[in-house]
């Protein structure tokens, strides 16, 4: 291929080509015997979550002076899509803290932040994202959590609702309006320590799917914070917020194509060795159709995700990209997680087969980072503001 013929949006580099390898290999071998134990008991294996971090798949984009992978925000993506097709619960642990958690202090922290927390987040400390509240979801900046000074520091109260990595977490990175008055412009982002007074971790959420995930409530108690702990600048967390959920709805997009990617390859191998009428299931036309629809979904989703992907490694604006992704993927991952129980009829619908855990995994795509109809007012707002 000739320098000057475009590269197909899924075409990887030997780099990313490796990369994207050996995540794969991790997670048939290390991750795919543990997933139906993990997600009956809801918990994450605390060994295969020390090898997540020995292999830099928890400090993906983290610089190498930080004791990071140095790597980039596409192969995020892919080691997100790599382990979604094996257990998407594995995949949302990496996803946040890659694309949120470090993704905000490299961006935001001051040079001394980042020196504090990237080396801890890169070696064996869980980091969490904490924005929604029981009353502030889709309209995120409607959150009631409060900050008020006093001294040198900001004493923290309010709870803060399904928060992903919140029971593993040693840093949370919060937020809180300091001004209510000025709305949105009053929000805050801080970086809480699991052991600072007056912080707590609450309930665990028993949950339809990605339950090996935790999703845990936090509660702020007269909990201080030291100044030194404000991410940015102090009413400037709703642009951190923001910007973070933006990228990070790629990695959710990732996350739901390698669901539906692990979903396809399941049917296929069912399709081959069930026997219907003296031959396969997949001699049937019927089942071909089936397969052949699911694997063109699969494929424009990794369009979609890859494409936007690449747009914010360039620097190109990707924010329509993303809801894009996002809103397709999540739909393709729902439909062929279904379709897969379909082919495998009976045993597709037991939790002897892992189709029926990747449908019920499937469908918080549509409502986490952004729900659908989100999505949908994002893009509706980009094509309604463009000349015709």
């Amino acid at each position: 291929m000739s320098d000057c013929t475009p590269r197909p949006l899924t075409e990887l580099t030997g780099e990313e080509r490796m990369f994207q390898s050996s995540v794969r290999e991790f997670a048939r071998k290390e991750i795919a015997p543990h997933v139906r134990e993990m997600d009956e008991s809801g918990l994450f294996r605390k060994d295969l979550l020390e090898k997540l971090f020995e292999l830099g798949l928890m400090s993906i984009e983290v610089p190498e002076e930080y004791g990071g992978q140095g790597g980039s925000f596409f192969q995020a993506v892919l080691a997100i899509e790599e382990l979604a097709a094996v257990d998407p619960s594995a995949s949302v642990i990496v996803d946040v803290q890659n694309t949120l958690v470090n993704n905000i202090l490299i961006r935001w922290a001051s040079e001394e932040q980042r020196r504090r927390y990237l080396p801890k987040l890169a070696s064996g400390t869980v980091g969490s994202y904490a924005l929604s509240e029981a009353g502030s979801g889709s309209d995120a900046f409607a959150l009631q959590t409060r900050a008020v000074q006093k001294g040198g520091d900001w004493v923290l109260n309010g709870r803060k609702l399904w928060i992903t990595n919140a029971a593993e977490a040693g840093l949370y990175l919060l937020f809180a309006n300091v001004n209510p008055e000025a709305g949105y412009r009053g929000i805050t982002c801080f970086a809480i320590e699991r052991d600072f007074p007056g912080f707590q971790v609450g309930k665990k959420e028993d949950k339809l799917g990605i339950r090996a995930s935790s999703t845990c409530e936090l509660i702020l108690d007269n909990c201080s914070v030291p100044s030194a702990n404000v991410i940015g600048e102090v009413g400037k967390g709703y642009k951190i917020a923001i910007e973070t959920l933006n990228e990070g709805r790629i990695a959710i997009g990732g996350q739901m194509l390698g669901l539906a990617r692990g979903a396809l390859h399941h049917a296929i191998a069912y399709a081959r060795q069930r026997k219907q009428f003296g031959k396969t299931i997949a001699d049937f036309q019927g089942i071909q159709f089936q397969l052949a629809e699911m694997a063109v979904d699969v494929e424009a989703a990794r369009l979609m995700v890859y494409n936007a992907g690449r747009l914010r490694d360039a620097g190109i604006p990707f924010v329509t990209e993303a809801a894009m992704a996002k809103y397709f993927a999540s739909q393709i991952a729902e439909r062929t997680a279904s379709q897969a129980v379909e082919i495998l009829g009976g045993v597709g619908f037991t939790k002897d087969y892992p189709v029926e855990k990747l449908y019920r995994d499937a469908k918080i795509g549509r409502i986490y980072e952004g729900t659908s109809n989100m999505q949908r007012v994002t893009i509706a707002k980009h094509f309604l503001e463009k000349p015709v």
